[in-house]
């Protein structure tokens, strides 16, 4: 591993492209030491980083001459664009010259590439997106949000134990409470793939897991991984964006409804703008595809330089902890079940 993590920044990505993520990409190296490679049209790229100090940042620009539009299909990215943004990105990981991939692009076009272009890790059956969500303690990791819409048991078996490598050794967490996205918490709530999927987690080794848990447990900071399909977990980490939102555009109506509001909207003007920070996806940056060889990080389309940094700055930090490996370790060392729950 290299001692300066190298990250494959997609240029082209997002709603803003290279006015944004170009940078959120040179704050990233100049902050956490890392180098970027700005994958994406040459010109563009050098006309927006002409506007930014350099100084001491470590960068190459890496052409590519395709962009992927939004109505394309991740199936068609994958056999037509072979020259596009975000898989030429791939490849530089695939090829050893870059550690992982971070893009606020096509989102189905960042999996797909991920996928067939860096590959899986062993015993890996499906990478999983892993979405940090704010609590009322500490962030809580939803997995998968978005990349598997269509699951079996043992797929939602291998990401609780992914989720729980992940909490461990990016977060910190020194045994992360791991739930089961359920109707109820009993053990018997749910439908055939849940309840399956509860019994196999049960039998992992070295996984604390603690039952089921409802939408309504997500927020409270006492779950730390909860695991579901990516249909349900992208429902919940939209609806989540969503009611963020909302509440910040609710209180700012509320304080500005008379004088008496106005009054106490300044009295706790630090307390809003805090409650707003906590909430803000930006925070966050993007959210890992684990179980790949290597890593790549899917950011929000309306991500500003801030969430791009992040984004960034959560690879490097991937990269560096060798994080990798600690999700490959706890797979393998559930191999067995994997395979018995594969034949059931």
């Amino acid at each position: 591993m290299n001692a300066r993590p190298i990250i494959a920044v997609d240029a082209m990505g997002g709603d803003f492209g290279p006015s944004v993520v170009v940078p959120g990409a040179i704050d990233a190296a100049r902050l956490h030491d890392l180098h970027v490679l700005l994958v994406g049209d040459t010109p563009k790229v050098e006309a927006e980083l002409a506007k930014l100090d350099l100084a001491n940042v470590h960068f190459d620009i890496v052409q590519a001459d395709d962009v992927v539009h939004m109505n394309e299909k991740p199936s068609d990215i994958l056999r037509r664009k072979k020259n596009a943004s975000i898989q030429v990105a791939c490849r530089l990981v695939k090829d050893g010259k870059a550690d992982a991939v971070v893009s606020a692009g096509h989102s189905g076009a960042t999996v797909a590439c991920g996928m067939f272009i860096m590959g899986r890790l062993p015993g890996v059956e499906r990478p999983a997106l892993a979405a940090l969500l704010p609590t009322e303690k500490n962030p809580v990791v939803v997995l998968d949000a978005g990349a598997n819409v269509d699951c079996r048991p043992y797929h939602l078996f291998q990401f609780g134990l992914m989720g729980d490598a992940f909490a461990r050794d990016l977060l910190g967490y020194a045994a992360p409470r791991v739930s089961l996205l359920s109707i109820g918490e009993e053990e018997g709530k749910g439908n055939s793939q849940v309840k399956e999927a509860y019994e196999l987690l049960k039998l992992a080794q070295n996984l604390n897991f603690v039952g089921n848990a409802e939408g309504r447990d997500i927020f409270t900071g006492d779950i730390d991984v909860v695991v579901c399909d990516g249909f349900v977990g992208n429902v919940v980490v939209k609806m989540s964006e969503g009611l963020a939102s909302a509440l910040v555009r609710m209180l700012k109506r509320l304080f500005t409804s008379g004088f008496l509001p106005a009054l106490g909207g300044m009295l706790a003007k630090g307390a809003f703008k805090k409650f707003a920070t906590t909430i803000d996806y930006a925070e966050y940056g993007g959210a890992p595809l684990l179980g790949l060889q290597g890593l790549a990080i899917v950011c929000h389309g309306r991500s500003s330089a801030r969430a791009m940094q992040n984004a960034i700055k959560m690879a490097g930090t991937f990269v560096r902890k060798g994080t990798n490996d600690r999700l490959a370790e706890t797979i393998l060392a559930n191999e067995e079940l994997t395979r018995f729950s594969r034949a059931i």
